[in-house]
């Protein structure tokens, strides 16, 4: 059957149609369960829908390209013409790279990112679920896993931050390496705070003040963190607390100023203070990095990084390429073997059923008093006749086309001494 995938992603798709064509959990149920009614018993789909993208993955001859976009713009409710321009298509071979590519990070908004491989497995598990895996995607997506590991094992596609929220919490991490025993502050509650929340408690980090300006916004993201909401109004009361400081809000004028770190660094007795300024205008008055004991980073200072970290993944990202390319060949040749053992199988099973059958009815005729003899005599006729009338007429057709490197074949699978001997 034939693989291919159709899908839209942030390259392709501005973010109010990526909203329009994405999956609950209930209609992606829902979709795989339709798809697995309306298609032949071993077609295959996984559908992959995140912030980002919506792709479709489908082995099948039931629902051929054009009828599953119709069937993908149907299921939302939407017109076919507000996709179609959006819409990339791969096949084969190239279906099959898309996807480790995909898994692997390369093809993301943030080049490496690792959150994409746990949604991939998500989405490969919620359609074995529904029944619209068989053999070929679970082989296809256990080897895109073992891919995926292997390039984040082998290569430095995710080993430096390229997000200045990530970079953010990387610096922490280096200069406190016991950040579990850290206290920090976090000033705002928007989404670049939100993000390096997320990234403090996967490094965890367990004691996080949130300040900002409504104290239901600063008391929800605490909540999420475990830990204790404020307003900017109480940050000089609680700065000494803080031996890390993030700050990203959309104030025009600074909220911490020198004096006021100045102050608190005399109440931790001048314990170092780390203080990352993720804001433009800035959060922080420049003036506190004269500060003795006071490490200030701005945002700029960490693109710096970021900078020199997306050139390091960049390469770690052709080194991957490289190392797709041979599994996607490893993977091709997996299916052409898998085609000839099912091939085989069939030929096999064939065989056999017409045997059963035979017997069947030979057995059937005893009983009901007929010769033995004759009955045996007749089956054993019946079978050989059966079975080499499909070789018959491959020998008498590769006869009167001349072909040869089929008769030669042939020969060799029936074992027939006269051709051999001839062709020798």
């Amino acid at each position: 059957m034939p693989f291919f995938t159709i899908g839209l992603n942030h390259q392709s798709a501005p973010v109010a149609l990526r909203e329009r064509v994405a999956f609950t959990p209930d209609k992606l149920m829902d979709a795989l369960s339709e798809f697995k009614r309306l298609n032949e018993h071993n077609s295959e789909l996984v559908i992959l829908s995140t912030c980002n993208r919506t792709e479709l993955y489908a082995n099948t001859a039931t629902f051929e390209q054009s009828r599953l976009i119709d069937w993908l713009a149907k299921v939302h409710g939407i017109d076919v013409s507000d996709i179609q321009n959006h819409l990339y298509l791969h096949q084969e071979q190239d279906a099959v790279e898309h996807l480790m590519r995909v898994a692997c990070g390369l093809d993301s908004l943030i080049l490496g990112e690792p959150q994409i491989l746990g949604q991939v497995k998500q989405s490969f598990m919620e359609a074995k679920r529904a029944g619209t895996v068989n053999s070929q995607f679970e082989k296809l997506f256990q080897t895109t896993f073992a891919v995926a590991k292997q390039v984040r094992s082998q290569t430095e596609i995710g080993a430096s931050a390229v997000s200045v929220a990530y970079a953010a919490v990387q610096l922490t991490k280096q200069i406190f390496s016991s950040i579990d025993r850290s206290h920090i502050l976090l000033v705002g509650a928007g989404e670049t705070i939100e993000l390096v929340a997320k990234h403090l408690q996967q490094a965890n980090a367990k004691s996080i003040m949130v300040a900002n300006r409504t104290l239901e916004n600063a008391q929800q993201l605490a909540r999420s963190l475990n830990g204790k909401a404020i307003t900017i109004s109480q940050i000089p009361a609680h700065l000494f607390e803080a031996d890390v400081v993030i700050s990203s809000t959309a104030s025009s004028l600074p909220l911490i100023g020198k004096g006021m770190v100045e102050s608190a660094l005399k109440q931790r007795k001048h314990k170092p203070m780390l203080l990352l300024d993720l804001a433009v205008p800035r959060d922080i008055e420049s003036e506190v990095s004269d500060l003795d004991d006071a490490y200030l980073y701005t945002v700029d200072d960490l693109q710096d990084i970021i900078e020199q970290n997306v050139a390091t993944r960049e390469q770690a990202a052709q080194e991957a390429s490289r190392l797709i390319k041979d599994k996607v060949l490893d993977f091709s040749k997996w299916q052409a073997q898998s085609a000839h053992i099912d091939l085989i199988k069939e030929y096999r099973e064939q065989a056999q059923a017409l045997r059963d059958d035979l017997t069947q009815k030979a057995q059937a005729r005893i009983q009901a008093g007929e010769d033995a003899q004759v009955v045996l005599d007749e089956l054993s006729y019946k079978l050989s006749q059966q079975m080499m009338h499909g070789p018959t007429k491959a020998l008498q057709s590769a006869i009167q086309n001349q072909d040869n490197e089929s008769l030669h074949l042939l020969s060799k699978a029936f074992n027939l001494s006269k051709l051999m001997s001839e062709d020798k």
